[in-house]
């Protein structure tokens, strides 16, 4: 059930909560004073132009402080948000580390100069890398969360492996560890806010939620933003939660209801959701004048409930410190931040040799040759479809690695678990049965289904991975990618760099993608393989046949990168491709492109599902002209075998690139693009495109095989270029 306190201002206060002594209450009010008075440096240097953004936390100082107080630094888990520089200096971040962040010095320990200012990391502190998106951070807490309970009951999954990612993650749990994350009161508008509720209180996890509500998202006011103009109301229907709505300037308030808070995610009630009200007497960011949407009487309103002068005069009234106490601690603040702030100024800026490191790992590399196996002889020589040898992957890599975990919509075999005791169901694993006796094997804690919300299994994967665990999560169908999207491009991609290589969520997304369906339609038959190739710090595979997708799956799961694995889904059960059990050891280097057929005339470099079509429109040129056409199936898209296409292409001289999504801005005309700008002294003709018209896929198959790239128009171009 709920539990639910509201504090009162009138209520008694140092007296009745143990652990707030006169010392702590002194260091509380040195902290609040410290948050400010940094604030207030940086805005200097922004109007010196020395640095070059400023964001303030200037009257969250109370409630942050309090939750850095009640918390443990490296013990805890920290997903915060950028107002929350008081709750960082309470769990040991230095002034000085937050002025090198913000003039992007060499040595800023959150980002090496790559993030803004008050985008908070500390691997130390389990303070994980913080991006600009508002509310995305609340589902890596959740997956957070899931892993360290996993690990709670699965302690031998955090041991190290050499050989694969493994080796590259340090593993530290607690039983009773409780995970933090924070957002302004605009930000619960956002999807993700919900979905992270939904799953922390279905699941019971020690999440710590905390609103900083100072009515305004920029220049919107919290009742436009929130029905009602309260959070709290809003959400205090979830069960599992301990709710407090506290007075956010008042540290001992606020101090109390986050000991309770804590205390009820400590011993596995659940969630906490700690909604504190409190003042932002700056403009939003130093970009900002809340002038234009402000009035004085409002803000002078606000200059009342100024935590500072609180606290202070909270200090006076109860003789823990007098007028010349106050003013000798305040002095001592003040040429503390001075001398940061003076420091951090002399300090280097980053050598621009730096900016490629860390986009992907620099511990592992997925292209390395020796990674290459051959297919073990196995006394199983039936011939297998590409369904089959990926249920096969991940059953082998499960059974070798207790940290992977397999999510997504319908992967469960079935979620209401006694009837898969009682036999009264034969089980789903997936709407494609690619992950079909994975949860009857491995238990639900390993195989599950997610609610129905992509950014949900996305976001909560990077929690995950960046805790330790591999999850290798589903969305069902490609079209259907987007919501997730954001949690993949501004998150997910970025982790690793972002945080200066400190932090990594190698995890992997596998995607049914594609047409060729009759009848798939817009939202079934979509590709879409160039928007995720335009991402930086992503692995992007695409097989084309059972055996890469076995071998390919297997490379991916080891990698130390983050992978979109893209699964053809008219390839799932072709007759073309099949392939025996290669064993559980057989792997492919990503990068390494594979010649499907041999030609000396002409190159066609394709993936996925045009491989086949291209394979019988070279079969047709041959038949009826004698051309001979070499095929690479280039296999990995991120990395992709430039030298394998540079190879042929000087032994044929002419080249397609042929590929299923529109022709327009497509991944091919990358390809396309190199080929001109590096091999044209090497062409004896133009280089030609073969992909889809610029339109969506119908659901009509007629308008369909008009739309998508067929045999016959690979064929034609075929024809076509061999007359230059």
């Amino acid at each position: 059930m709920a539990k639910t306190a509201v504090r009162g201002a009138e209520e008694s206060k140092a007296n009745t909560v143990p652990g707030l002594d006169s010392e702590r209450l002194i260091e509380i009010y040195r902290l609040m004073y410290l948050s400010r008075r940094t604030d207030d440096r940086e805005i200097l240097l922004k109007r010196q132009q020395k640095i070059f953004f400023q964001i303030s936390g200037a009257g969250h100082e109370a409630l942050l402080t309090a939750a850095g107080m009640v918390l443990k630094p490296g013990y805890d888990w920290f997903f915060p948000y950028y107002r929350d520089r008081a709750l960082c200096l309470a769990l040991g971040v230095t002034v000085e580390e937050m002025f090198l962040q913000a003039v992007g010095a060499a040595a800023d320990p959150a980002s090496g100069g790559r993030q803004m200012p008050s985008h908070w990391s500390n691997p130390k502190l389990n303070i994980v890398s913080q991006s600009s998106a508002t509310a995305s951070q609340i589902l890596h807490a959740v997956g957070c969360a899931e892993a360290g309970r996993y690990f709670s009951h699965h302690p031998e999954a955090a041991k190290k492996h050499d050989g694969d990612y493994r080796a590259y993650k340090n593993i530290v749990f607690h039983g009773d560890e409780v995970v933090y994350t924070s957002l302004g009161e605009g930000s619960t508008s956002q999807g993700e806010f919900w979905e992270a509720l939904n799953t922390a209180s279905n699941l019971k996890l020690p999440v710590l939620f905390v609103v900083e509500d100072n009515e305004y998202a920029i220049s919107t006011p919290v009742e436009v933003n929130t029905p009602g103009g309260n959070i709290s109301k809003l959400v205090a229907g979830f069960p599992n939660f301990y709710f407090a709505e506290v007075d956010g300037t008042d540290p001992v308030e606020s101090y109390r209801a986050f000991e309770e808070a804590v205390a009820h995610c400590r011993v596995g009630l659940g969630p906490s959701f700690v909604h504190g009200h409190v003042t932002r007497p700056y403009s939003h960011s130093f970009s900002d004048d809340d002038r234009a949407y402000r009035p004085k009487s409002e803000m002078e309103a606000d200059s009342l409930r100024d935590p500072l002068q609180k606290m202070q005069m909270f200090l006076l009234r109860e003789g823990i410190l007098d007028a010349d106490a106050i003013n000798s601690l305040e002095k001592q603040v003040d040429e503390e931040v001075r001398v940061a702030a003076e420091r951090a100024l002399r300090a280097p800026f980053p050598d621009a040799s730096s900016i490629p490191l860390h986009v992907y790992s620099e511990n592992y590399d997925p292209t390395r040759a020796d990674l290459q196996t051959k297919p073990a002889q196995t006394p199983d020589t039936q011939e297998r479809t590409m369904a089959d040898l990926i249920n096969a992957c991940l059953k082998d890599e499960m059974r070798r690695d207790p940290r992977i975990v397999v999510f997504g919509e319908d992967v469960a075999d079935c979620s209401r678990e006694g009837y898969l005791r009682e036999g009264a169901v034969k089980g789903k694993g997936g709407v494609f049965k690619l992950t079909a006796g994975l949860q009857s094997e491995f238990g639900a804690d390993r195989a599950f289904n997610s609610p129905l919300a992509e950014a949900n299994i996305v976001g909560r994967a990077v929690g995950q991975a960046v805790r330790g665990l591999k999850p290798v999560v589903e969305i069902q169908f490609f079209d259907y990618f987007w919501p997730a999207m954001h949690q993949m491009r501004n998150e997910l991609s970025s982790m690793r760099w972002r945080s200066n290589g400190t932090y990594s969520a190698p995890a992997v997304i596998r995607v049914a993608i594609g047409g060729y369906l009759t009848g798939g339609a817009i939202y079934h038959s979509q590709s879409g393989e160039s928007i995720f190739t335009h991402t930086p710090g992503v692995r992007v595979v695409f097989p084309s046949n059972a055996l890469d997708a076995n071998g390919l799956l297997r490379t991916a799961i080891r990698c130390d990168d983050p992978v979109l694995f893209l699964e053809h889904k008219r390839l799932y059960r072709e007759t073309f491709g099949r392939a025996a059990y290669p064993g559980p050891e057989y792997m492919i280097p990503f990068g390494k492109a594979k010649t499907v057929r041999e030609g000396k005339d002409l190159t066609i470099v394709t993936y996925g599902a045009v491989v086949p079509r291209a394979l019988q429109a070279a079969q047709k040129a041959h038949r009826e002209h004698g051309i001979e056409t070499e095929i690479l199936d280039l296999r990995t898209l991120n990395p992709y075998d430039w030298e394998a296409i540079a190879t042929s292409i000087k032994k044929t001289s002419r080249v397609i690139v042929a590929y299923e999504d529109m022709l327009s801005w497509g991944y091919g005309a990358e390809i396309a693009a190199r080929i001109a700008d590096e091999l044209f002294e090497d062409l004896d003709a133009p280089v030609k495109r073969v992909a889809a018209m610029d339109t969506f896929v119908a659901y009509q198959p007629v308008l369909e095989d008009v739309i998508l790239p067929q045999p016959e128009h690979i064929y034609q171009a075929i024809a076509k270029l061999m007359k230059y």
